[in-house]
């Protein structure tokens, strides 16, 4: 029901009694009209898949072709500037983390290089999100990584492989490589192209969480032996990090004193630095770039005192300053490696959906996870035949792209521009670099996912399934690899989703219930979850929320903050006169997703009749929204993220979850649910009386605080994280 109430309900003044005949199924089927819903036929489907329009045909070059929609409302001069500054910046960032990266998967470095640069010139064509940067992501890189050591290990011979022959052991590695992010390609366009982009929701919030922390994990003990400069042979399968850590163990004795000094002074400065980021981050046009200040200071100090001869350092060396010849992938590679590219694939579109997810949301555009597919799909076959690491991307990098302004996808290709220019150019001045500082670099990028243990207690006070979930999933991937951990992981989520639907708990139900078949009240709109609400639906829940409404809340709160930010520039300005202004003030309102503030307005705003200057708002013209739960038996930790509060009928274990997760707070309180829908329905008309919508609007008898506060309802738990927060670097 509507946004918020500041009044309790009191219920001893309160009260209802029914009066209504006795009906059997009959007897109601005679007195109410039974409403049939015409179901389309496999084969309406397939006609209506395969009938081709000129519509039809331009939306699909669209879809196909996403740069032409964003390149037709390109601004030039508000936006270039911001896409060059942000690509910039984004470039020097790439260039860092793809050769840090690229130790992960225990090849060249200079092939990190390449996965910045290939992958994001196809994903410029062909990729939805305007804001992610598309490059290397240490979690695929460790992934790829495990399987170059497994088949070219360290020590002992590599495995039989005719394309092996003639080879050296890195060109055997690379091979190894390009032809698994060819074949991650394959199975990312594969699923693009039958549209089967829903497999993410499979993924929970749960279940990722404990798998990045498993990754983490994994990645700090691979940058051991270059933090310490030993000589540590590369380990796969299950415990190979036992593996890892008993030979750096036994080898600690014989740590290279220049690589730790100069390993522990990079990490303790970028962290502190990246404290300072974070903390002054509005007051800051862009964010220091200390990773690649550092760098400079590192090549300098190496270069002057020769590191490498006189110390035993390990530098990156000779970097090549052309792009090598692209390469054919092996098909016997990829029968050996079809187990762990398939996990790879899943991962990597997993992480980049989420996080083009989070900006999508943020600066009010769609991403299609199909479209999202093929393009990744395309981006790692070009880059494999281009000898490029498995590209994805990285939450650190994309918040550079996005906090130094970039607009689209024209950053990324300015990014890859920078890339370019260290490769053709100037990459011989970072061939002084220490691998010490590439490993101290990534290690510091693994706070975020680190931190994630401290949501374990919380998970076991609240929700034991999923923290079973959790320690599960992170304690497979860290003993039995990553790809026998996610398969572990989605093993412990179907299992708490069967044990949690046997469980059956008895709900109080409606004398609306099967009234709300045949009448729905003018302004008023009843939604009714006839599931569970977990991972797997969550999204399909809130999606099929918003076409029952009929608007996009989070669009139509942002039209209408920048309209009133509008009139009260226009009343500053004198160009909309008033018989009486009680203030002048401009509201200092920079985030659009916050309540509209009216405080300093001296007008009511009418949203739906015409507004001064153009201004168009769409409007809204419902005031009751009830949400019925009571068929709901649970809810799981991602659910209560996007749970929606408003006037609902709930079962009781469902309220007493929610207050066990924390739910409730000063403004959203248990006032605003109702034991049934009878309750919710005799409190809607009591706030608003019969009247048609229109004679409401033209009363102008709405709250628009609380107009507002109801969409602000609609979205609040859509859109913010409640109860866990997910790192993924």
């Amino acid at each position: 029901f509507l946004p918020y109430h500041r009044k309790m309900l009191r219920p001893s003044t309160q009260r209802y009694s029914v009066t209504r005949p006795l009906y059997s199924e009959d007897t109601f089927e005679d007195e109410h009209a039974k409403v049939y819903r015409k179901h389309k036929r496999l084969l309406d489907h397939f006609i209506q898949y395969f009938t081709c329009t000129s519509e039809r045909a331009k939306n699909a070059a669209v879809s196909l072709l996403p740069i032409i929609g964003w390149m037709k409302i390109y601004s030039i001069k508000d936006w270039l500037l911001n896409d060059i500054v942000s690509g910039v910046s984004t470039g020097l960032v790439a260039v860092l983390q793809g050769l840090a990266f690229s130790l992960l998967a225990s090849i060249s470095t200079w092939y990190g290089l390449y996965a910045a640069f290939f992958p994001v010139i196809m994903y410029f064509f062909l990729g939805t999100s305007r804001h992610i940067s598309v490059g290397s992501f240490p979690i695929l890189s460790l992934m790829v990584g495990a399987v170059v050591t497994r088949l070219v290990p360290d020590e002992g011979p590599p495995a039989n492989i005719t394309a092996f022959e003639g080879l050296t052991k890195d060109e055997q590695r690379i091979l190894v490589s390009a032809s698994l992010t060819f074949l991650v390609g394959l199975f990312q366009l594969g699923m693009g192209l039958l549209q089967v982009g829903f497999i993410v929701m499979y993924l929970s919030d749960t279940l990722i969480s404990g798998f990045t922390t498993a990754a983490a994990v994994h990645i700090l003990v691979s940058q051991l032996k270059f933090v310490l400069g030993l000589t540590v042979p590369g380990f796969s399968g299950p415990l190979s990090i036992i593996y890892t850590l008993e030979s750096v163990f036994t080898q600690i004795t014989s740590t290279n004193i220049h690589d730790l000094v100069t390993s522990i002074v990079v990490m303790v400065t970028v962290l502190g630095v990246k404290e300072i980021n974070d903390r002054f981050k509005s007051k800051l046009p862009v964010p220091i770039p200390i990773e690649v200040i550092m760098t400079v200071i590192a090549c300098g100090v190496s270069y002057a005192f020769n590191f490498s001869e006189n110390h035993g350092v390990d530098v990156v060396g000779k970097i090549p300053n052309t792009f090598e010849s692209p390469i054919a992938p092996s098909l016997q590679l990829f029968q050996m490696t079809a187990v762990e590219a398939f996990p790879i694939a899943i991962v990597g579109f997993a992480v980049a959906f989420a996080v083009a997810k989070v900006y999508s949301v943020k600066h009010d555009y769609i991403i299609d996870g199909n479209q999202e597919l093929i393009a990744f799909g395309a981006s790692n076959i070009f880059g494999g035949a281009f000898k490029s690491l498995a590209a994805s991307t990285a939450l650190s990098r994309s918040a550079v792209q996005e906090s130094t302004g970039g607009k689209t996808q024209i950053a990324g290709l300015l990014s890859a521009i920078i890339v370019l220019v260290v490769i053709l150019g100037i990459g011989f001045l970072l061939e002084p670099l220490p691998k010490s500082l590439l490993g101290a670099v990534v290690i510091v990028n693994l706070k975020g996912m680190l931190m994630q243990v401290v949501t374990v207690p919380y998970l076991w006070k609240k929700d034991r399934p999923d923290c079973i979930v959790w320690v599960g999933t992170c304690l497979a991937a860290i003993f039995l690899g990553l790809d026998l951990g996610l398969a572990v992981g989605l093993g412990l989520e179907l299992l708490t989703v069967v044990f949690r639907t046997q469980k059956f708990a008895l709900a109080s139900f409606s004398v609306f219930l099967n009234l709300l078949q045949i009448y729905e009240p003018e302004g008023v709109k009843i939604f009714r979850i006839p599931s569970p609400i977990f991972f797997a639906n969550i999204d399909f829940f809130r999606d099929k929320l918003k076409d029952a409404v009929g608007f996009n809340p989070l669009r139509i709160l942002r039209k209408r903050n920048k309209a009133v930010k509008k009139i009260k520039k226009m009343i500053k300005k004198g160009e909309l006169t008033l018989t009486s202004v009680q203030s002048e003030e401009e509201s200092n309102m920079e985030d659009l997703d916050k309540p509209t503030d009216y405080s300093d307005l001296p007008i009511q705003v009418n949203w739906n009749t015409e507004l001064p200057a153009n201004i168009r708002v769409p409007p809204v013209n419902i005031h009751s929204l009830i949400l019925d739960f009571s068929a709901v038996s649970f809810l799981d930790i991602s659910a209560l993220k996007v749970t929606l509060t408003f006037d609902m009928s709930f079962p009781a274990y469902i309220i007493e979850k929610l207050r066990n997760c924390k739910f409730f707070d000063d403004e959203i309180k248990t006032s605003i649910f109702f034991l049934t829908i009878h309750d919710a329905m005799l409190f809607i008309h009591e706030s608003h009386p019969p009247n048609t919508v229109s004679e409401k609007v033209n009363e102008t008898v709405w709250s628009l605080y609380k107009l507002d506060l109801f969409i602000q309802r609609l979205i609040c738990f859509i859109y913010k994280k409640k109860c866990i927060i997910i790192y993924v670097h």
